[in-house]
């Protein structure tokens, strides 16, 4: 069972696409042909072959051997009277026969496995001239169904390369057709750009039964046999739904963009807290669920910490506000405005839960007295002269080190509120953590290397390369001092021994 995955790369370099051992989870290799995107793949019905359509600075439609790794043939995707090719999809029953359609254009290609070429026939669609963003072919492939940017469905006979029925005509779909489903059961499934998910019968396409899910549809399909299929949007959901009740269930979810931070409270590893764009969730690990989800819109949560009496939630935001929540229910507790003129990028806590440290885009590091009912600014640090990446404090909250974008990590005494050491080297410092003993530090950034320092004078002790290809983002440290963790790409897990 292979898995087939496309990239998207500046313009000008190739776009791999990687063919996956599904069961071993395993890379078997990487075609690489197309240039700047991989607009789609699909397979062929018995596996033989694997046909991959090429994005807007590209063009081309390839046929891959699945079993030899190699190119087939190829050819230009696009009529010169047509605009770009969006999708591509195999037949249900013959190797050598698939269908791309994009803006204007609907093509069905033969490939002849003798002279190892393809040839396009085109659809005839009359006066109608249509974006297409999606298309399912039936199961004996007499037929196929494309979902447009209007809002209606068009069925092309496939011997005769005919348009032979368009619709709803009057009531169309909201945002476009972007998803479709073939039942077993009959008619035709369509998800929207709104949200809408209908089952839509005879040749008018008329709506039988909807319903609605959060964001817009980027995906159906069935499972197996049963009478079951799923919904995957593009806010990070995916639903389960059966043919005939027709009521959406939430299975899965996650975060739609970049997630920025990651922290487990202390002592407990059942949960754990994520931040994003627009919202920070509570996650259930055993079950591996979203129990909370705190929505802030508009705005980017660049970290957040869990005080360690569990207690509140605290969170550093883009606006410059240092926003708490109570963890159990998602309610607002307090608001720190203006925490930092450019942003509030790194925030920790201190151990009695009465102090936070902030740093912010502007590389001040702000210490705040928390009270029951107010928040007040204690002290200023002012070292670095770039955005601070990550802070962190020790056990007796005496001390702390902060790192920074600007090639430099402080360790601050907190208790005078002066600098103790500075660490300098050529490289934008990403993470950094103490060492389980307090006595080292450890650091990485863009230069891809874990660097371990001397905390009483900031040498550098010993140096390990971290990764290979990309910059390290984030790292962490078991409690023991035994393991730590980092994370880019790739994540890789390194082992300390003295």
């Amino acid at each position: 069972m292979y898995v087939a995955s496309g990239q998207v790369t500046c313009i000008g370099f190739k776009a791999d696409i990687i063919l996956w051992d599904f069961p071993k989870q395993e890379l078997l290799a990487r075609l690489s042909l197309h240039e700047g995107k991989v607009e789609g793949l699909s397979f062929s019905p018995r596996g033989i072959y694997l046909v991959s359509l090429g994005g807007q600075d590209d063009g081309r439609v390839m046929v891959w051997d699945v079993s030899k790794r190699e190119a087939v043939c190829g050819s230009p995707a696009l009529p010169r009277s047509a605009g770009n090719a969006n999708v591509v999809m195999c037949s249900s029953c013959r190797d050598e026969m698939f269908v791309t359609a994009g803006n204007f254009t609907i093509r069905v290609w033969e490939l002849d496995t003798a002279t190892k070429k393809i040839h396009p026939s085109e659809c005839y669609a009359g006066q109608l001239r249509r974006i297409t963003v999606c298309v399912q072919m039936t199961d004996d492939d007499g037929d196929f169904y494309l979902g447009t940017t209007s809002g209606d469905v068009l069925k092309v006979n496939t011997s005769s390369k005919v348009v032979t029925a368009c619709g709803p005509q009057k009531k169309k779909f909201s945002m476009g057709v972007t998803a479709l489903l073939l039942p077993k059961t009959g008619g035709l499934i369509v998800g929207t750009g709104e949200g809408t998910v209908a089952l839509c019968t005879g040749s008018d396409f008329q709506v039988k039964k909807r319903m609605r899910v959060e964001g817009a549809v980027t995906s159906l399909t069935c499972r197996g046999q049963d009478d079951q299929f799923f919904i995957g949007t593009n806010k990070g959901q995916m639903h389960r739904s059966a043919y005939a009740t027709f009521k959406e269930e939430l299975v899965a979810v996650c975060h739609t963009e970049a997630v920025n931070d990651i922290v487990f409270p202390e002592g407990h590893s059942d949960l754990f807290v994520t931040c994003s764009t627009n919202d920070i969730r509570v996650w259930y690990t055993p079950e591996r669920l979203e129990r909370l989800r705190i929505t802030v819109p508009n705005v980017t949560c660049h970290a957040v910490e869990v005080t360690r009496d569990g207690m509140v939630i605290v969170s550093a935001w883009n606006d410059g506000k240092i926003r708490a929540f109570v963890p159990s229910t998602g309610e607002p507790m307090y608001e720190i405005n203006n925490a930092h003129n450019l942003g509030v990028t790194a925030i920790a806590a201190t151990s009695d839960c009465k102090q936070i440290i902030s740093g912010g885009g502007d590389g001040q590091v702000r210490i705040w007295n928390i009270g029951e009912k107010t928040q007040k600014l204690r002290e200023v640090l002012k070292e670095h002269r770039g955005a601070v990446s990550c802070i962190k404090t020790n056990k007796n909250d005496k001390e702390g080190v902060t790192a920074s974008l600007d090639g430099t990590c402080v360790i601050w005494d907190l208790v005078r509120y002066v600098r103790k050491q500075m660490i300098l080297d050529n490289t934008l410092f990403k993470c950094v953590c103490y060492h389980h003993g307090e006595y080292q530090i450890i650091t990485s950034g863009t230069d891809r290397k874990i660097v371990y320092w001397e905390v009483l004078d900031g040498s550098a002790i010993r140096e390990v390369q971290g990764s290979l290809s990309s910059s390290i983002n984030g790292m962490d440290i078991t409690s023991d001092g035994a393991s730590f963790v980092t994370g880019e790409c790739v994540v890789g897990a390194g082992e300390r021994r003295s």
